[in-house]
């Protein structure tokens, strides 16, 4: 071991031992979360235990449980039993609570009993973002993604899954009585062998027939005809490629700092009908009056986009591209060219479309029209197969063809998007690991992915202004 830098020896005994403050450096950001939570007001915040009980064994302050929490998340160690280990031997986290190292139980229960007021802590720091006027654009990206739940895909039915798992079980129940008639006609000694082990193949199988049964009663009276066993909550849900049995997160990330402004957790796996309620989270977290937000095609509908612009929200959605007559080959509808003194459509042959009835679909007033040259037309094989081609109309559409106008105008705004909101998806996702979230049902959940959110604003932060400068706008 010559010519190398040499170690201290471990039995060797020091007069003035290092405190533990030496080890922690003052730009940690150990020494952020330390500052954080001691400005806060547990009480206000809804914490329990913040006064202590008059009798009973002490108990451990909610400062203390918090910061081994955001601690834990910031360095991507989210089991309890995980950080009761990091207690015991951690220097950072000696440091941050004094040597104290709660078992895992009273960690874990922590986080269970104050999820409402630990999601409330996350927002306390979009606040603080707020004063520091890291949102003065004003413009977010609004995405949904589906994380794992603690439930796996085959304790999770549908009743296309329930019928298929009650036939696939009653074909392997035929194939053993098959298989034992064979072997009734061998030896007796491998005859019985086999006989007995197949019996309890198919004794095993009525089990699971039997709760698949009592899935099916929970299946009828379930207001979504779906069912998780493990986690009550938990939907299985579409992903590119297959399925996943979890939740969809929606998150409102500010364009210019990545930070996440605003986040929800849902068991929809649909993300038409969040816009609107996402945006106005967002507005309502930033702080400002008028606000601009960016979503992809899976936003997109009508009644959402109207719901936004009555709130003063201006929105960046594409259209989707459900066409059928796109697809077929045939003129689409943005081949038609409306007149709006004449209300009228224009159609690539030149025919004017004109105003027949107004009809209500979906709770949507839509009006017609048509033309009555079509069948005349040299067009029409490429324009439409029945007698005329209807052209639709919400009462709305002006909205929509403003929206279009927008983006046309803008056509950076998808490539904003995406490398606005899929960043902060990734980075969580990969802290999480392959399980992602280890909690059950949406309220525990939320309270998950609130500290998951609250650390990622934190190291954003941190990176982006310094862990001083975050400390002095903490103390202010």
């Amino acid at each position: 071991m010559k010519r190398f830098v040499q170690g201290d020896n471990r039995t060797q005994s020091f007069l003035l031992p290092e405190a533990l403050d030496d080890y922690v450096t003052d730009t940690n950001p150990v020494r952020v979360v330390d500052v954080f939570v001691d400005e806060l007001d547990l009480q206000k915040l809804g914490f329990e235990g913040v006064e202590p009980a008059l009798t009973g064994r002490p108990s451990y302050h909610p400062e203390v449980m918090l910061k081994i929490y955001i601690y834990g998340y910031l360095n991507r160690v989210q089991s309890s039993r995980r950080l009761e280990r990091e207690a015991q031997r951690n220097i950072e986290l000696m440091w941050l609570t004094g040597r104290l190292a709660p078992d895992f139980k009273t960690i874990a229960r922590f986080r269970k009993d104050n999820g409402k007021a630990i999601r409330r802590v996350c927002r306390q720091f979009v606040m603080l973002c707020q004063r520091l006027d890291l949102f003065s654009e004003a413009l977010v990206a609004i995405d949904g993604s589906k994380f794992k739940a603690v439930n796996h895909r085959d304790r999770n039915f549908t009743s296309a899954k329930l019928e298929r798992r009650m036939r696939d079980i009653e074909a392997s129940i035929s194939r053993y009585l098959v298989q034992m008639d064979t072997a009734d006609r061998q030896e007796p000694t491998i005859a019985k062998a086999k006989t007995e082990r197949l019996q309890d193949k198919i004794a095993a199988l009525k089990e699971q027939m039997q709760t698949l049964k009592q899935v099916e009663v929970q299946l009828d009276a379930a207001p979504d005809k779906q069912v998780s066993l493990t986690d009550p909550d938990a939907r299985s849900m579409k992903t590119r490629g297959t399925g996943v049995v979890g939740y969809n997160v929606q998150v409102a990330v500010d364009a210019k700092h990545h930070l996440i402004v605003a986040h929800e957790v849902t068991n929809n796996g649909i993300d038409r009908d969040q816009l609107t309620s996402m945006a106005k989270f967002a507005r309502t977290e930033m702080g400002v009056d008028k606000l601009t937000a960016v979503a992809d095609r899976g936003y997109y509908k009508s009644e959402e986009i109207l719901a936004c612009h009555e709130a003063g929200i201006t929105v960046f959605v594409p259209k989707t591209k459900t066409s059928g007559a796109t697809f077929d080959g045939r003129f689409d509808k943005e081949d038609f060219i409306y007149d709006a003194e004449k209300n009228e459509y224009r159609c690539p042959a030149g025919e004017r479309l004109i105003w027949r009835y107004r009809t209500t679909e979906r709770g949507l007033k839509l009006d017609l029209y048509w033309s009555s040259q079509c069948q005349q037309c040299s067009l029409k094989d490429q324009c439409t197969p029945s007698t005329e081609r209807r052209v639709t109309r919400w009462e709305h559409e002006g909205l929509l063809e403003e929206m279009q106008v927008r983006l046309d105008l803008a056509p950076d705004m998808m490539r904003i998007r995406r490398q606005t909101v899929e960043h902060p998806f990734g980075t969580i996702k990969a802290w999480m690991g392959a399980t992602h979230f280890l909690t059950r049902t949406i309220e525990r959940v939320s309270t998950e992915m609130s500290l998951h959110v609250l650390a990622y604003n934190m190291k954003r932060v941190i990176k982006l202004i310094g862990s001083e400068t975050v400390m002095r706008a903490m103390r202010a």
